[in-house]
């Protein structure tokens, strides 16, 4: 017992201490499910020491010339030095020996923001400025500000039901955690020096609601308690699925159907996701169809999905683009046919596999990452099987 408040009074002391960087390491004494699931995130893993592709792209990007880490606003919002330093238009470079630079995006920095500010450049993170109050998200409370721990006895002492937390107060009247408008400061669009939009979610407004956003598709609910102060059975999934991360868990937004046509057959993919199927610019995606007959393979030639930006109708970097070149990639709540003019006999065995590449294999030889197989190897999404009669 005297270990288990020593452990809650360093942590304690840790959150009161520390005042512009709080480590997600504090977090884990409470919620140490979650904190595994984080630790390994794209969230966690956000800066140029850990994720290699954002690294490559800011050794060619111009900005690092200039010596302006100008990726901190989303990539490593923890080190507060960093963006003070850019704010003041001084040198501001990433260091790695920075406990906040390795933070990247810790769980103190999301369960901080307030609401989100809209720029046509990129959307602004608004923080709370409440001393030591988290936001969450819980059915049915959402009406409970600043709650507080409280432990209440019942049969003389003899059982006892906590609430809240004992190192900081939780509002669950936040709407913005309930219906994913969170999730819009760093994930819904980015424009360079042009004007031209980079990536763009291209989310309707009415697209975000309390049962279907960006919340609830990527961070599911999953089996094991949220908390070690009670057995809440579930939580919601802090790894964050993706097309890199858990890509299996997206794939009940994806349908595929097949029928047959006059010229042969045609695939059809459904895609229910309230945005583009692949978002990233480095993405591509790809359809592969291969026919079991008589014993043997026939392997269709595959359809590929992507998305060129470019300058003066030539491929270009994100900074230099200033339009798009070519957009195949599957829209948003599009359905996608793809003609096939082989011809279809009974009993065959038809298998349609969806799946993508984190990175274009051209496009990584000229960023460095050919080396890097997990992202230059096709990643299955979804995988159906048909029966020709």
């Amino acid at each position: 017992m005297k270990k288990v408040l020593l452990v809650l009074t360093l942590a304690c002391f840790s959150l009161v201490a520390l005042d512009s960087f709080e480590p997600s390491k504090t977090c884990k004494t409470c919620h140490p499910i979650i904190y595994k699931e984080h630790f390994s995130s794209a969230h966690k893993n956000a800066t140029i020491f850990k994720d290699p592709i954002h690294k490559a792209i800011w050794e060619k990007h111009p900005a690092k010339k200039k010596e302006k880490y100008k990726c901190a606003k989303c990539h490593t919002p923890t080190d507060t030095k960093l963006l003070n330093a850019l704010a003041n238009n001084e040198t501001a470079l990433p260091q790695k020996s920075s406990k906040a630079q390795q933070e990247a995006i810790s769980c103190v920095y999301c369960h901080s923001i307030k609401d989100v500010e809209y720029h046509a450049k990129a959307n602004t993170n608004i923080l709370t400025d409440a001393n030591k109050t988290m936001f969450s998200a819980r059915k049915g409370e959402i009406n409970t500000h600043d709650k507080e721990y409280t432990i209440e006895s019942s049969l003389f002492g003899l059982l006892t039901k906590k609430t809240g937390s004992p190192f900081h107060k939780i509002d669950f009247s936040n709407e913005n955690f309930y219906n994913g408008k969170i999730c819009t400061g760093c994930h819904s669009h980015k424009q360079n020096s042009h004007n031209f939009d980079i990536c763009n979610m291209d989310l309707k407004e009415n697209t975000n609601t309390e049962d279907e956003n960006c919340i609830t598709c990527h961070m599911p609910m999953v089996q094991g308690s949220f908390t070690t102060a009670k057995d809440s059975k579930t939580h919601r999934y802090h790894g964050f699925t993706g097309a890199m991360h858990k890509p299996q868990m997206l794939a009940k937004y994806v349908k595929i159907y097949l029928n047959k046509s006059d010229d042969g057959f045609v695939v059809r993919i459904k895609n229910t996701a309230n945005h583009q199927l692949l978002l990233h610019p480095l993405r591509i995606g790809e359809l592969r169809v291969r026919i079991q007959r008589d014993g043997k393979t026939i392997k269709l030639p595959s359809v590929k999905f992507m998305r060129i930006i470019g300058k003066d109708s030539k491929p270009a970097m994100p900074w230099v683009a200033d339009s798009v070149l070519k957009n195949t990639h599957i829209q948003a709540n599009e359905n996608r046919l793809i003609n096939f003019n082989e011809h279809l006999q009974d009993n065959d065995r038809v298998t349609v596999e969806l799946g993508h590449y984190v990175v274009n294999p051209k496009i990584a030889k000229k960023l460095g990452l050919e080396d890097y197989k997990e992202y230059t190897k096709f990643t299955l999404l979804k995988k159906s099987n048909f029966l020709i009669r």
